[in-house]
């Protein structure tokens, strides 16, 4: 078994693993023990009764954070003409054509979020296998390829945050930061939950949502009581 840390001893005191607390509790004792020097950031994580194997058991999508993430995203937006400029406009740190596509393919990829106009595809699409494995693909069914790149750049800086369920069948997603009030990741968390149970794929069958955790990124799981943070689920 390998060694639990002094900080993770620490952060499992008083913590039942086998009991699901309700999410207020959760956020109270994620927060409490998130004592890095740093503000930690607050991770939720979903295990669903999914094989992403299956296009009709896939999960995917994105979700507004009430709150915001507590994190700046750099944002990279393909475009020409008066869509550049207008991207520039709404707060993109990074804009171009062609050459952002060349400084993609020698990796330089500075940026946490991909959009693009539509007519630009024909460039972004031969970056998939760069962008792809690295969640940065644009995509119309997530809002990040788009004609209105105001709107798509100032969804993302305001707290968008994507989901997309794992080979496992595990959704992970930030929602805030230590420094949130409990109330603020709170409901961050429920939203998350909401938007990930109304994704719910036309393939899933059984119980689709089996276990849900909140930490801290230097902190112990808590499990959460599902029925405490949402009726749909």
């Amino acid at each position: 078994m390998a060694n639990v840390g002094k900080r993770l001893r620490s952060a499992r005191e008083g913590l039942d693993r086998d009991k699901l607390y309700p999410l207020t509790d959760a956020v109270k004792m994620v927060k409490d023990n998130a004592k890095a020097k740093f503000d930690e950031t607050i991770e939720l994580a979903m295990n669903l009764g999914v094989d992403p194997r299956h296009a009709d058991q896939m999960v995917r999508g994105t979700v507004q954070l009430p709150n915001g993430t507590g994190k700046s995203l750099r944002i990279a937006v393909f475009a020409r003409d008066a869509k550049a400029e207008e991207a520039q406009a709404a707060g993109a740190d990074m804009v171009g054509a062609e050459d952002l596509a060349e400084q993609v393919q020698k990796g330089e990829i500075n940026f946490d979020r991909c959009i693009a106009t539509p007519d630009m595809m024909a460039v972004v699409g031969r970056l998939g296998k760069i962008l792809g494995p690295r969640g940065l693909m644009p995509n119309p069914k997530l809002g990040t390829v788009t004609p209105d790149v105001t709107a798509a750049v100032q969804a993302a800086k305001a707290g968008q945050v994507e989901f997309r369920v794992e080979k496992a069948g595990i959704v992970h997603a930030g929602v805030g930061k230590a420094s949130f009030s409990e109330q603020q990741i709170e409901e961050n968390v429920r939203a998350v939950i909401d938007a990930v149970v109304k994704a719910k794929p036309s393939g899933a069958k059984g119980t689709f949502v089996k276990r849900v955790a909140l930490s801290s990124t230097m902190g112990a799981g808590v499990k959460i009581d599902v029925t405490t943070a949402t009726g749909a689920a």
